[in-house]
């Protein structure tokens, strides 16, 4: 059912615990299989120096947040929230099709951690992204109203979609119209493959 990988990290999972005075704090739960968990950075000149991790859940779960520490620890915080459901589940590889929202949970408690540490730093955004620059961009009349799923930031569309505070580039699910992180293959909301 497992892969090794997978059961490699659910027996010794790597950066267990927490972070005095972490940078950034995340915490994500999915009330229907009942998984929570809570990722902590520490960051240090644009980089996620430590990133540990505390998760109440199955043993997918608790590998797939060993994985995506494992993953994030000295990246930048741009390569950090570029990391995907998708290729945690696939550096572990695979996943069960029931156990996949695990990695879509580890995923979003990192990026909610990093977005936690954006806002607490005035919104710097991972690439460079200002202030200024979401000004600019609100000037060239790009669409008001959306909110980035993982930071709340405010969306822009223009030639692509991308979240004004924490600059992540989305798709948009032609089933649900929901946003969904570039380079998933599936909807966050819905499931549904997006195109």
């Amino acid at each position: 059912m497992y892969t090794d990988k997978v059961m490699e990290h659910f027996m010794n999972p790597r950066n267990v615990g927490t972070i005095a005075g972490a940078d950034g704090v995340g915490q994500v739960g999915n009330p229907v299989c009942g998984d929570m968990m809570t990722f902590y950075i520490k960051v240090k000149d644009g980089k996620l120096e430590d990133v540990k991790f505390q998760t109440f859940g199955c043993g997918a779960a608790i590998a797939v947040s060993s994985m995506v520490s494992e993953m994030a620890k000295g990246k930048t915080l741009e390569e950090a929230m570029a990391i995907t459901n998708d290729l945690v589940a696939e550096e572990l590889g695979g996943l069960p099709k029931n156990k996949l929202h695990c990695s879509n949970l580890g995923a979003d408690a990192l990026h909610a951690a990093i977005s936690d540490y954006l806002e607490k730093n005035g919104g710097a955004a991972a690439g460079g992204g200002s202030a200024a620059e979401a000004a600019a961009g609100r000037a060239a009349g790009h669409e008001e109203g959306h909110k980035c799923p993982y930071c709340e930031g405010e969306v822009e569309e223009a030639l692509k979609i991308v979240c004004r505070a924490c600059r992540l580039e989305f798709v948009k699910c032609g089933n649900c119209g929901a946003y969904s992180k570039k380079g998933d293959r599936t909807c966050r909301e819905c499931g549904r493959p997006l195109e």
